[in-house]
């Protein structure tokens, strides 16, 4: 089914937005499309050098004391994801618990998985050690168990200003994370590529020694 959600194979896709940056593909989504996609930035990749892409696997909590049943509903979640999914997760403002930690990062991968953007993390070193992708707001020791629990996955979602639906494309790097429609994440990506290429002409243009002006008369911008 993945494969059908977009004009070309995921795989080709997932590998074609990675040789991206996420300013070029904000760019064409703010200019070209006139919207905005990009997540809170408060939402930072665990490690400098992390990117990741991938269709959007949603899903829902918030702080929540009750337990009956969570345990099993999460391993549901867990067995449910996807070949090249990326777990979007709203958390609901929580900035108390960590959703996430080395065993569900162990399942993740398992799965097929390519990454997570989530509030809150714990077991750092070892989900360093598997070299999973993960976009998070804080680090804690404190567990989510009869803190917070998941309420429902794979339906829409708000976080920030953006809707998350299941089959949106998420990619993310240094510089945050966006959500590309479902729809329009093939066309953005070709015109993200254009980007890229008109940048080497332009990064050309500025080692030769042309003067800032002369850059934008040509075509160029900074």
């Amino acid at each position: 089914m993945a494969e059908e959600l977009y004009e070309i194979p995921v795989a080709e896709l997932r590998e074609r937005y990675m040789k991206l940056f996420t300013a070029a593909v904000n760019d064409v989504l703010r200019f070209k499309y006139k919207k905005n996609c990009c997540f809170p930035s408060d939402y930072l990749p665990l490690r400098e050098n992390m990117k990741m892409a991938g269709i959007a696997f949603t899903i829902k909590g918030a702080p929540d004391i009750t337990t009956d049943g969570e345990f099993e509903q999460r391993a549901q979640m867990l067995e449910d994801l996807h070949q090249d999914s990326v777990v979007v997760w709203d958390c609901t403002g929580d900035t108390v618990t960590a959703q996430w930690g080395e065993v569900m990062t162990m399942a993740a991968v398992r799965a097929g998985c390519r990454g997570a953007m989530i509030n809150g993390i714990r077991d750092t070193d070892a989900i360093l050690e598997q070299g999973f992708p993960i976009f998070n707001k804080y680090r804690t020791n404190v567990g989510m168990l009869g803190r917070f629990r998941m309420y429902h996955y794979q339906k829409p979602v708000r976080i920030g200003e953006i809707e998350v639906y299941p089959g949106d494309f998420i990619f993310g790097d240094i510089d945050g994370v966006i959500c590309v429609p479902q729809k329009i994440a093939y066309d953005v990506l070709v015109e993200a590529e254009k980007i890229l290429d008109k940048e080497v002409q332009i990064k050309g243009w500025v080692e030769e020694g042309l003067k800032p002006t002369e850059v934008v008369a040509k075509g160029g911008y900074f």
